[in-house]
């Protein structure tokens, strides 16, 4: 079960990069469909890796680069295509995020010191994914109607489920940043409580 688990990691990161080439040839259905499965394969692995004991440090290395891999080249593929404001600032605050959370991370390593996931209710990392992911997946499948536009296709409703698909992205792209800078609070507050422990 490790291995399939870890496959599905791998496929992830695999994904993550095909996404790119695919989105620039405007292959919009596979661009798509890749997406969605690997989103999909994130939940599969970490369920899978806990209800049959199937956790490792590989594992858990491979499942949070694919995670990232995944989000950030969707994003920057995103932000090239839609260069409007309400796109690419989001996106570029949330890489931003990505950075400084590794910073923190690498900083407390060379301390011997590991920064785990801040405990709370609710993981505001895990949420901020899942918004990632939806939105990412909205703008994927608006690409996709784009692509069967004809002046036979372009209806009322047509237009209609393209408007709010749109809609949807944009908003839950939003609602993704809160979440992500929610997510940095918490990790900056427990690299406080950290810092305080090195002498």
């Amino acid at each position: 079960m490790k291995s399939f688990v870890n496959f599905l990691s791998i496929f992830r990161i695999a994904a993550s990069f095909a996404i790119i080439p695919t989105l620039m040839y405007q292959w919009y259905m596979v661009s798509f469909i890749l997406f969605v499965l690997a989103a999909v394969s994130d939940f599969f692995d970490g369920w899978l890796a806990k209800k049959y004991n199937a956790t490792s440090k590989i594992g858990g290395v491979l499942d949070h680069i694919g995670d990232k891999f995944l989000v950030v080249n969707t994003m920057i593929m995103l932000s090239i295509m839609m260069p409007v404001w309400f796109i690419f600032i989001p996106i570029i605050i949330m890489i931003a995020r990505e950075l400084y959370i590794s910073g923190l991370r690498e900083f407390l390593g060379t301390q011997k010191i590991e920064m785990p996931v801040p405990k709370a209710r609710f993981s505001m990392g895990k949420i901020k994914t899942t918004l990632q992911m939806v939105a990412l997946s909205a703008f994927l499948l608006l690409f996709v109607l784009t692509t069967f536009i004809t002046p036979e296709t372009i209806t009322r409703t047509y237009l209609m489920l393209m408007n709010i698909l749109s809609q949807v992205g944009i908003t839950v792209l939003w609602a993704a940043l809160a979440a992500s800078l929610w997510s940095a609070t918490q990790y900056t507050r427990t690299f406080a409580e950290k810092l305080k422990k090195i002498k």
